[in-house]
C-alpha cells in the first residue's frame, strides 16, 4: 500500500472501532465482518467483495503492532499531506508534511537523493522515515523504517460440530464431517476428548483472500451419555450393586470395564453403601496421563420378601446389637 492510502483511509472507521481498541476487540470485530462480507457468503456480490477487501486491508495494518504505530503517526500529520511523484527529472516529496517539518512553505519541497549523507548520495528519504518511525532501515524493508502495507491476511476460521458416543470419545477415532460446500473432511478425534471440548485443525478453514495462511477448522465435540459409566476428569465411575449378605459377610464381585473384560474386586465384610473401590489404570488415557476406574458400592435392598424371608430378617434384627446408626449424625447436626 502506498503511503497516500494511509492518509486517505480511516481504518478504524472501516472496522467500526475506536482508536483505543485492543487487539482482542480488533480481532473479534474483524472476524464478525469477515464472515458477513466474505465472497463465499455473498456469491456474485461485487459490493460485498469490495467491502471484504477493505476490511482485510484495515485489519492487516491495525493488527500489526509496528504498522499500527506507524499508521497512527502518519494519520496524525494531517490528511492534507500528499505523496507526489514528479515529472521527468523532478524530485518527489511529501508536500506540506515535510515542508512544515523543515521550515518550508506550502509550495516548498524537501529534496531527496542529495549528497552529503555519508552513503555516496543515497536517498535521504530513508533517514527521514527512519527517524520518524524509530527504525534505521529503508523504505519497504523489514529491519525497521517504513514498511508500508503488511503481509497477506489469514483466512477466516470455519466452525463445525460432531456428536460422539461415549466409547469413541474415550478411545479416539477419525470421523468424517460434511462441509457447507458439499465436500467432506476427515477429522482425527484424539483419545479422551471431553464433552464440550473444541478441536482446532490448523489450516483447514477458509483460504486467505490474498494468498496468505488459510484459517482453521474448529470442531465442537458433544459426547453422548453412557448407560453404565460416567466420566470424572481422567477417572471413570460406575455404580456396583451388592446384596446385603455380600456387604455384611464380604464377597468377591465382578465389575465391568469400558471396552474390556470385567475385573474382580474384593468387598470386605461390613462394607457400607457408598464405599468406593478403585481399579488402577482402567480410566481415561490422554496426553496428561491415565485415570482409574472408581466403583461405588450400592447395597441392594430386596423390595419383596416372602413370609419366611421376613421372619429371617426379623430374627437377624433381634439378634443384632441395639444401636442407632444415626445417633452420631443427629449429634453433629445439633452441634
Amino acid at each position: 500500500m502506498a503511503s497516500q492510502d494511509w492518509f486517505d483511509k480511516d481504518f478504524y472507521k472501516v472496522l467500526g472501532v475506536d482508536k483505543t481498541a485492543s487487539d482482542a476487540e480488533l480481532k473479534k470485530t474483524y472476524r464478525k465482518l469477515a464472515r458477513q462480507y466474505h465472497p463465499d457468503s455473498n456469491p456474485g456480490d461485487a459490493a460485498a467483495e469490495a467491502r471484504f477487501k477493505e476490511i482485510s486491508e484495515a485489519y492487516s495494518v491495525l493488527s500489526d503492532k509496528e504498522q499500527r504505530q506507524e499508521y497512527d503517526q502518519v494519520r496524525a500529520m494531517g490528511s492534507g499531506a500528499r505523496f507526489t511523484a514528479g515529472g521527468p527529472g523532478a524530485q518527489g516529496g511529501f508536500e506540506d508534511v515535510f515542508g512544515g517539518m523543515f521550515g518550508g512553505g506550502g509550495g516548498q519541497r524537501v529534496r531527496f537523493g542529495q549528497p552529503g549523507n555519508g552513503r555516496g548520495g543515497a536517498s535521504g528519504f530513508e533517514d527521514i522515515l527512519g527517524g520518524m518511525f524509530g527504525g534505521g532501515g529503508g523504505f519497504g524493508q523489514s529491519n525497521g523504517g517504513y514498511r508500508g502495507f503488511g503481509g497477506p491476511t489469514k483466512g477466516a476460521d470455519v466452525t463445525a460440530s460432531t456428536t460422539l458416543d461415549f466409547a469413541t470419545a474415550i478411545t479416539g477415532d477419525t470421523v468424517k464431517l460434511s462441509q457447507g460446500n458439499g465436500r467432506t473432511v476427515n477429522v482425527r478425534i484424539p483419545a479422551g476428548v471431553a464433552d464440550g471440548q473444541k478441536i482446532r485443525l490448523r489450516g483447514r478453514g477458509q483460504p486467505s483472500p490474498d494468498g496468505g495462511e488459510a484459517g482453521d477448522l474448529v470442531v465442537a465435540v458433544s459426547v453422548r451419555k453412557h448407560p453404565v459409566f460416567e466420566r470424572d476428569g481422567l477417572n471413570l465411575r460406575v455404580d456396583v450393586p451388592v446384596t446385603f449378605a455380600e456387604a455384611a459377610l464380604g464377597a468377591t464381585i465382578q465389575v465391568p470395564t469400558l471396552g474390556g473384560e470385567p475385573v474382580k474386586l474384593r468387598v470386605t465384610p461390613g462394607t457400607p453403601s457408598g464405599r468406593v473401590l478403585r481399579v488402577k489404570g482402567r480410566g481415561v488415557t490422554t496426553k496428561k496421563g491415565t485415570g482409574d476406574l472408581l466403583a461405588t458400592v450400592q447395597v441392594a435392598v430386596p423390595s419383596h420378601l416372602t413370609d419366611k424371608q421376613r421372619e429371617a430378617v426379623e430374627a437377624l434384627a433381634a439378634a443384632l446389637p441395639d444401636e442407632d446408626p444415626r445417633e452420631d449424625l443427629l449429634a453433629k447436626a445439633r452441634a
